[in-house]
């Protein structure tokens, strides 16, 4: 096939010495070279991506019924139709949190479901701070030029309404610098969220809810946020409780330490692997150590609250080591700035830190 019977896509013999073909096919928007790899999938997406980059497609290496392809699809950074999925997913979110937001108030949701409005407060501060935190993964993406979804919240009817949120990088990255900047920009902007959103609950008026089932572990950051206010997180009265705003600003700050947990494709795994290079391999090896050890901590001097907790991250840690994280193109070294910028978010995210972040009162 010629360059314009693929589209604008490489012929193979512009990668010959990386990737044999012997058939290729055209399927809509994707391009399929069959053939044999010269080295592994890792060595080979490195030496081809940047061909097909200026040609306007994103490549992979698969394995298909024994045979290896190597599949180039059209590149894009904007938004190419309604994100019915993104849109859908969120509006769902709204009302979990809402309804979680009601029990945070005290507010009887069975006998006055409309009445989970007025949890509001609640749902922008929790929505706000995973938003802020996903906007800036998608920012830094479009600055690189590196393609990425919009944000897929997810929504679970427990006591936060939600499991977070996420963005898809469909892209090779071209260095370290955009692993790094793509990596960063979320906690760092989350942080900033959860700062503010702290600042606001704490402000706002404590509410009476009684005998609450849980209470919160908070960490230094909002202790420290909450103490140069000069206002409370906690109350001598045990039936008032700070603000659910606050609620918002420790979600940010418990998203932002997990995230910030240096393996596979969390935002930590992203930093490290920029800042140290293949070194993060041997440190995201021991990751799991320190969260089963938290698990075993927490089983002997508290009571075993968040015991579960930290031995599901355990595994998470094991299970993202093991599916590996991602590999920018071109592996020159950060500079110092951006060094910088790294110790001090990693800085930021153990200040997110608290071992036993949620307990049953």
């Amino acid at each position: 096939m010629t360059e314009t019977a693929l589209g604008g896509a490489p012929e193979p013999r512009r990668f010959a010495g990386a990737f044999d073909v012997y058939e290729v096919e055209a399927e809509g928007e994707e391009i399929r070279y069959y053939g044999q790899p010269r080295s592994d999938r890792q060595s080979v997406v490195r030496v081809v991506a940047p061909v097909f980059r200026k040609r306007g497609y994103t490549v992979s290496v698969e394995r298909e019924f024994g045979e290896y392809v190597l599949v180039a699809s059209e590149r894009t950074t904007g938004v190419d139709e309604f994100p019915t999925t993104n849109v859908a997913l969120f509006c769902l979110t709204v009302v979990t949190t809402l309804f979680a937001g009601s029990q945070w108030y005290g507010i009887d949701a069975l006998s006055n479901p409309l009445g989970i409005v007025e949890a509001w407060p609640f749902a922008a501060a929790v929505l706000g701070v995973l938003g802020v935190h996903e906007l800036g993964h998608y920012v830094a993406s479009r600055y690189h030029d590196v393609q990425a979804s919009l944000p897929y919240f997810i929504p679970v009817p427990t006591l936060l309404g939600t499991m977070g949120a996420v963005i898809r990088m469909r892209d090779t990255l071209p260095d370290r610098e955009s692993l790094f900047d793509i990596g960063v920009a979320g906690p760092l902007a989350g942080l900033v969220a959860t700062v503010v959103v702290t600042a606001v609950g704490v402000s706002l008026p404590p509410v009476e809810v009684g005998a609450f089932p849980v209470r919160l572990g908070y960490p230094p950051l909002i202790q420290i946020v909450a103490a140069a206010l000069g206002r409370p997180l906690t109350y001598a009265d045990p039936s008032l409780m700070a603000n659910p705003v606050v609620v918002g600003g420790w979600v940010g700050a418990f998203v932002t330490f997990l995230n910030l947990l240096p393996v596979g494709q969390l935002d930590g795994g992203h930093v490290v692997r920029a800042m140290f290079g293949r070194a993060h391999a041997t440190v995201q090896r021991l990751v799991p150590i320190p969260l089963f050890a938290l698990g075993a901590y927490t089983y002997v001097f508290a009571d075993g609250q968040s015991l579960s907790l930290w031995v599901l991250w355990g595994f998470l840690a094991l299970l993202f080591a093991r599916a590996g994280g991602a590999e920018p193109v071109d592996d020159s070294p950060l500079g110092a700035f951006r060094l910088a910028v790294g110790a001090v978010t990693l800085l930021l995210g153990a200040l997110s830190f608290t071992p036993v972040p949620l307990a049953l009162a």
